[in-house]
């Protein structure tokens, strides 16, 4: 067939177009990393969204040389189990389980891919690994965000010095979370203090289990327990109105409206994590990566609602504090809502 001038240069120009085109795809496919937690909530999201910010940094970014993929369980260790699944089926180059529930589902079926956990409090414990102080072999490694309990009920002493009683909301049905009530038990003792439990099994379980301490506890303690984070608000609003202090282990949780938390930037743990998740994509195996915990934490204070709640804050602990925060707004909940479905 003859080609005209006129219909060269029309060629031409469109495969101009094309080939960026094409090339973008290309690069797309280069690598896949698939990402999963249990439940939406400010600490995951944050540890999430270092996952992917570390990747970029180092060079993997979204939709352009990485494939991103990102499923959450809604709060249902079931759907976990489904999403791992899925995930086996499209064979990525890495997966990456936030949580203990999402990190276990993953280890049971998707044995052949590497994985990396974050935020795992005992991934001895949930039999993620065999040990934190070595690689284990095998194709998992990740981060631990054990929290320093022992700090925490020294914590809870100081802003308040009578307290005898502490409950502790949390649902039994998580490893991590029976973990950390079982290391409260353990250190609370030491600082003159004894232990109420109740259990929340799911999210909607959490108020009737934060009203059954009124009268009965001096202060709550909520632990990094995905379940009661997923509705935190419900704890706060049942503390303002019964005057009862609220201490977290989480420090997303004080700008949501505890009073203070000794615990670690989820974020950075994400961060961290990534790191793992880029020294795979070139080339390590998961199994030969030593798990990892996080050492460093930051105080925040929330002083505003330790008023709402009956106590004030000294000025030597606010003094020391890392962050001083204010509780967010119902506008400003729904503002960052709205952005992390962007």
């Amino acid at each position: 067939m003859k080609l005209t001038r006129r219909s060269l240069l029309s060629l031409l120009v469109s495969s101009a177009v094309l080939l960026p085109t094409l090339t973008q795809v290309t690069q797309a496919a280069d690598k896949h990393v698939a990402i999963t937690q249990i439940v939406e909530h400010p600490a995951l999201d944050a540890c999430r969204k270092g996952v992917k910010d570390e990747l970029a940094e180092q060079g993997f970014i979204a939709g352009r040389n990485l494939k991103w993929s990102y499923e959450s369980a809604q709060g249902a260790p079931a759907t976990a189990a489904q999403i791992a699944k899925k995930f086996a089926g499209e064979a990525p180059d890495v997966v990456v389980g936030i949580s203990t529930p999402s990190a276990q589902a993953l280890a049971s079926s998707a044995r052949n891919i590497q994985q990396v956990f974050s935020a795992v409090t005992d991934p001895v414990d949930a039999k993620l690994v065999k040990s934190m102080d070595k690689a284990n072999g095998g194709n998992i490694t990740g981060v631990s965000d054990l929290s320093p309990i022992d700090s925490h009920m020294k914590l809870i002493k100081t802003i308040v010095p009578n307290a005898k009683k502490v409950g502790v909301i949390f649902n039994p049905g998580e490893a991590n979370s029976a973990t950390l009530v079982e290391l409260v038990k353990k250190y609370a003792p030491d600082h003159g203090m004894e232990v109420v439990e109740a259990g929340s099994p799911k999210s909607s379980d959490v108020l009737a289990a934060t009203r059954s301490f009124v009268g009965k506890v001096d202060v709550i303690y909520v632990p990094t327990d995905n379940t009661v984070a997923s509705a935190l608000e419900a704890v706060i609003k049942v503390a303002i109105e019964a005057k009862i202090p609220v201490i977290s282990a989480d420090t997303g949780s004080v700008k949501r409206g505890t009073i203070a938390a000794q615990g670690f930037n989820y974020y950075d743990l994400g961060r961290q994590t990534g790191k793992m998740v880029v020294d795979i994509l070139k080339g390590k195996k998961a199994g030969d990566i030593s798990p990892q915990g996080v050492s460093k934490t930051e105080l925040y204070v929330n002083p505003e609602s330790a008023k709402l709640m009956g106590v004030t804050l000294s000025d030597a602990l606010i003094k020391s504090a890392k962050k001083v925060v204010k509780t967010m707004t119902k506008a400003e909940r729904e503002a960052a809502e709205k952005e992390k479905k962007q």
